[in-house]
């Protein structure tokens, strides 16, 4: 049987469907921005391989307005403090200092920067890097941060091979990471005031609370801890809370150590809509003044700790109920760690409410046992 010919196509078939090809280069060059916008970083660096044209075109600032140093193919698992061999840290750490040059040499206009660096790391130096960074880049318009200043992302397995006298890990204190955190955190408030949403480790010290509360604009806020042992006293979360006017949405992870049981906080905020402190631990609120807040979470976490019934019911004997909390001070509440309030539930008691108090109130009307 003969080979199946190829029908001849014409001529101006041909033309015609060369001319299908949609005239990208025709488009005005914003519009062309625009498009390539929607790539992430690896595919514009491919499209700048295609012509001079588009090379011209990626080198735009316009196109680099994130800075991710937590995305780089198989290095994004997801984890956190992943240990790796020293040949593929040094290529990450490469990586990193070539992707910071990258974004300089582009003048990128940042409106997004997400890092995972231990800024008490003397060796590496990466609150160095992340300061050049914001020096060299346009970052006027940042309006989220994503830091992680207590942990690089990964580290070397054999942590003996950048040290000489001492161990990596031994000169890496937690005031050289407070104090590089508050370096940072200085150079911030004056390169990118304009911050909107922020999501990093908190000390909670004064220097680094007066440093948060001159971000005016921020509407997110999301602060983990920084180390079990830090305490956060009452007047230090209210300072910060009353600062920001137009705070939203405020996400607290905060573990009280056990020298301070029994404390409770108060808080009062005019703009608040969104809290979540079910990350917390021992988190007590005696007093909530939020007059805007919708949705509250809050988790009674377990700590294992038994204690004799005269000093749990002394401690516990200075909490109000959380229903009492919230039917005083949160006069647009309607939903409650995720279940949706109905709009009698201060009128019908809480009663209707029990399954959700047992969760998340640390009174004694709800604390059947004090495995706390």
């Amino acid at each position: 049987m003969s080979p199946r010919k190829r029908p001849l196509v014409p001529v101006s078939s041909r033309r015609k469907a060369a001319d299908d090809h949609f005239p990208f280069n025709f488009l005005p060059v914003e519009c062309q921005l625009h498009v390539l916008s929607f790539l992430n970083e690896v595919d514009k660096c491919s499209c700048a391989l295609v012509c001079s044209s588009w090379s011209r075109l990626v080198r735009s600032w316009k196109l680099w307005r994130v800075a991710d140093y937590s995305r780089r193919g198989v290095f994004h698992l997801g984890q956190e403090g992943l240990l790796v061999s020293n040949r593929e840290f040094e290529r990450w750490k490469a990586w990193v200092h070539h992707y910071t040059h990258h974004l300089i040499s582009r003048r990128a206009s940042l409106l997004t920067l997400k890092a995972s660096f231990d800024l008490g790391d003397r060796c590496n130096k990466w609150c160095e890097l992340l300061s050049r960074l914001l020096e060299n880049v346009h970052c006027r318009d940042l309006s989220y941060l994503d830091l992680n200043w207590t942990f690089t992302l990964l580290e070397p397995l054999d942590l003996r091979v950048h040290s000489s006298s001492s161990s990596h890990q031994d000169s890496i204190t937690k005031m050289d990471q407070v104090t590089s955190f508050q370096e940072l955190l200085t150079k911030l408030t004056h390169s990118c005031p304009r911050i909107s949403k922020m999501r990093l480790h908190f000390d909670w010290s004064d220097e680094s609370v007066s440093l948060l509360t001159q971000f005016q604009q921020l509407r997110v806020l999301e602060l983990k801890y920084f180390w079990v042992f830090k305490g956060v006293t009452p007047t230090t979360l209210q300072t910060l809370i009353k600062s920001l006017p137009n705070l939203k949405s405020l996400t607290l992870q905060i573990l009280v150590p056990l020298r301070n049981l029994g404390i409770s906080y108060t808080l009062e905020s005019q703009s608040l809509e969104f809290l979540d402190v079910s990350p917390s631990r021992g988190l007590v609120f005696s007093c909530l003044r939020l007059p805007a807040l919708r949705e509250l979470r809050a988790k009674k976490i377990v700590r294992g700790i038994t204690l004799d019934r005269r000093t749990r019911l002394r401690i516990q004997s200075r909490w109000p109920c959380l229903y009492c909390v919230l039917r005083e001070g949160t006069p647009k509440l309607q939903a409650l760690n995720n279940e949706r309030l109905l709009p009698t539930w201060r009128e019908d008691g809480y009663g209707e409410l029990s399954a959700i108090l047992e969760q998340s109130c640390y009174c004694v009307q709800h604390l059947d046992s004090w495995l706390w």
